[in-house]
């Protein structure tokens, strides 16, 4: 991956992005104080350089009936590659784990994991996580409200 340096209008760029990624890039240009052209050239450099990796849709997960999320501490028995990457590989493959960290501290892995109701959650436990081999301990947390969620990602730290 190429190394990109990024300036204030590449920053404001991103900031936008962050906010609105169906933004038109005429509306982009216009917000950053460019023409389209260079906006566009810019938007491209920053995809090939991988800073922006996709451009998505974020759904409310309240509105698609996922009404549980849950924080999941997973132990292994064994820290030893294979069994991580086994237990990587079969979580990448899970559609209720919609994030997943490797982590320092009692638990090896936190699981984020969003589910419509309990049963389901059960379900995905028994059947699913409990099932991979080498796990030892799992610990859910249930969040009662999500007080604060974003995807933006902060950029002050870039500012030149």
């Amino acid at each position: 991956m190429p190394t990109l340096r990024l300036d204030a209008t590449d920053l404001r760029i991103l900031k936008i992005l962050q906010q609105r990624a169906d933004i038109s890039n005429l509306e982009l240009a216009e917000r950053v104080g460019l023409s389209p052209s260079p906006c566009l050239r810019r938007v491209r450099l920053l995809e090939e350089a991988g800073i922006i990796r996709s451009r998505v849709t974020l759904l409310d997960a309240a509105g698609i009936g996922l009404m549980v999320n849950v924080f999941v501490s997973v132990t292994l028995e064994k820290q030893v590659k294979e069994r991580l990457q086994e237990f990587e590989d079969d979580v990448r493959d899970r559609p209720e784990v919609v994030e997943c960290y490797l982590m320092t501290g009692e638990a090896d892995y936190l699981l984020r994991v969003v589910v419509p109701d309990l049963q389901h959650y059960e379900q995905f436990l028994k059947e699913h996580l409990t099932r991979i081999p080498g796990v030892a301990s799992i610990k859910s947390s249930f969040a009662l409200n999500q007080v604060s969620y974003s995807t933006a990602l902060p950029l002050e730290h870039l500012r030149p």
